[in-house]
């Protein structure tokens, strides 16, 4: 098959270095509005290959391409990843549903509430596979940890802990487009939490400071933040994040349930250290970042991708879409709820049927 990429920044040629990888993809189409990036792009990854040792020598030979618009991707690819700004992501998802391509958009589908529920509808009326870059949900651990929730293993969920730092805080000039901690970096957590637990979030706290660089307050921004959010069974969960960890990239989720309490994201490159005498040592340097720490989730956010392109022909059976645009209306909602509490002090009601 055939895979386009519009937009070849850091997660676009990210994302094409992985498809590049799979043997079932024949070709990676890429297209950036930039001149030049996509053909450089394509220059360097087809030099390398792909990741994950493909093939090399005439085997390789045209794996990866330039093409010079959308338009070409539309015409040529039997699936489209949109990595482009996020303000382009309505149109570019609408022409998709227009071609009867599946598409895998990253977050979010479009940047207002608004025009998400719309889009989400329009989604819904096509029938086009359309999947929300949420990779956490295609993390091998957080699959299983998933599968076992929902199997009943861990029992009634009594509590959920999830910790997101990152190593060091994004550049500066980024943060005030970057909707905020809780659109920008909590809005994972908002979307997996949930989830995992299967449940509606019926209450919302949240609150924040600025530790870290006062460029943040500058922004109408916090560094540091916290979440409580309480489900509709009971269970609570308290998130936490952060622009700065001195010790690297950490990004976990511990479930405390009736009958098992589990973790994803616990190991040798945690950046946490134990001042037991018999701790667990850190024993690898840290994840420096979102790339190196979810690198098994976003080579297989493309596998299932690839699975559900190749259902939509008829080559396969029909495969589960594990980020359905529907389910990232529940992220961006909480994640204004989050906002409204943080500027209020107040907890935010959230009902089931979604409205805050």
């Amino acid at each position: 098959m055939r895979i386009g990429v519009a937009g070849v920044g850091r997660i676009g040629t990210m994302h094409a270095t992985h498809l590049a990888s799979l043997e079932r993809v024949e070709q990676v189409l890429l297209f950036d509005p930039v001149p030049g990036r996509a053909e450089l792009a394509a220059d360097v990854l087809g030099g390398e290959g792909g990741a994950g040792g493909r093939a090399s020598g005439a085997d390789r030979d045209g794996l990866v391409c330039a093409v010079p618009d959308v338009d070409a991707l539309l015409r040529d690819a039997d699936g489209l990843l949109v990595a482009t700004p996020t303000t382009t992501h309505p149109e570019l998802v609408r022409r998709c549903l227009a071609a009867g391509v599946p598409v895998l958009c990253e977050k979010p589908i479009a940047s207002d509430l608004t025009e998400m529920a719309a889009l989400v509808e329009e989604v819904e009326r096509s029938g086009v596979p359309v999947l929300v870059g949420f990779q956490r949900r295609f993390d091998p651990p957080m699959v299983e940890l998933h599968r076992r929730i929902a199997e009943g293993a861990l029992g009634t969920i009594y509590q959920v802990h999830a910790v997101g730092f990152d190593a060091q805080p994004p550049d500066l000039a980024y943060l005030p487009t970057s909707g905020g901690i809780f659109r920008d970096l909590l809005i994972h957590d908002l979307d997996a939490v949930p989830w995992l637990v299967g449940e509606p979030v019926t209450e919302v706290y949240a609150s924040g400071s600025v530790l870290v660089d006062p460029a943040f307050a500058d922004a109408d921004d916090v560094d540091n933040a916290v979440v409580l959010l309480r489900f509709a069974g009971g269970a609570h969960a308290v998130l936490a994040a952060g622009r700065h960890d001195p010790l690297g990239y950490d990004h976990r989720i511990e479930v405390l349930g009736e009958k098992d309490s589990v973790s994803v994201g616990l190991g040798p490159r945690t950046p946490l250290r134990s001042l037991e005498p018999d701790g667990p040592p850190v024993s690898a340097p840290a994840y420096p970042g979102f790339p190196e720490r979810f690198g098994r989730a976003y080579l297989n956010e493309m596998r299932v991708f690839t699975d559900i392109v190749a259902a939509g022909t008829g080559v396969e059976d029909e495969v589960v879409n594990p980020s359905p645009a529907r389910d990232s209306l529940v992220s961006l909602r909480l994640a204004e709820a989050c906002e409204r509490s943080r500027r209020s002090g107040a907890p935010v009601r959230v009902d089931v049927g979604g409205q805050t």
